[in-house]
């Protein structure tokens, strides 16, 4: 059976990008939410360095981080952007996980999907795309996190609706593809964003996936204007 306009994106965008090979490990659970909160609104390389900043200080668990001084979660975090905040989300989150969950978040992993994402969701300063990602790398659970490059390729490659918002695009892609590509398709739609499908110019005349696009040269000011 041929192959649907979506299993062809997901083909062609494999064989330009290399999916990094951590995505197919289990990762922890605190950390990546640890990390993934360090990550909103900022570059992957400061979310790195912010990230080495705060593991070299402190082991990262709910246990120490709990006890760390607001003060110097923020001076690890500083280079990341928003660290007042992000310290506070932090001090908070493993407060609330050490309390509620004796620390130990793979109990809430164990829990069927929906019941899962929700208790994720109830957590300090954790919103949809945050609990997906824990959930889809630290939990292998069956979800897609849309992040601002999914969310916008995919609307242009016709995979989600147009006006669709954050669950409207998870449900589409999920509709798309198959649960084992999951963590591909999110992968992928982040580094084919970066790369090409760009919010400011999108570099239509060089796009892997440019003959299944709908919106193809349809952008006033991407490069085959």
């Amino acid at each position: 059976m041929a192959e649907n306009r979506a299993e062809r994106i997901l083909t062609a965008l494999r064989k330009t990008f290399t999916t990094p090979t951590w995505a197919t490990s289990k990762r922890n659970p605190f950390e990546t939410l640890i990390m993934t909160v360090i990550s909103q609104n900022t570059a992957d390389r400061n979310t790195a360095r912010a990230f080495e900043n705060l593991s070299n200080r402190f082991a990262i668990t709910p246990e120490v981080l709990a006890r760390a001084r607001p003060d110097q979660i923020e001076e690890c975090l500083r280079v990341a952007g928003l660290f007042r905040s992000k310290a506070k989300t932090i001090g908070q989150l493993s407060r609330t996980v050490l309390n509620e969950f004796q620390g130990n978040l793979e109990k809430v992993l164990s829990l069927p999907l929906p019941e899962a994402r929700s208790t994720f969701l109830g957590l300090p300063g954790v919103g949809p795309k945050t609990a997906d990602v824990v959930l889809l790398f630290s939990g292998g659970k069956p979800t897609i996190p849309v992040d601002t490059h999914v969310f916008r390729v995919s609307k242009r490659l016709g995979l989600a609706p147009e006006g669709g918002n954050y669950e409207a695009v998870r449900t589409s892609l999920q509709e798309a593809y198959c649960p084992e590509d999951y963590a591909s398709v999110h992968l992928l739609l982040i580094l084919h964003g970066r790369k090409y499908c760009k919010a400011g110019v999108p570099r239509c005349k060089e796009c892997p996936v440019n003959k299944l696009c709908p919106s193809r040269c349809k952008w006033d000011n991407c490069d085959c204007a």
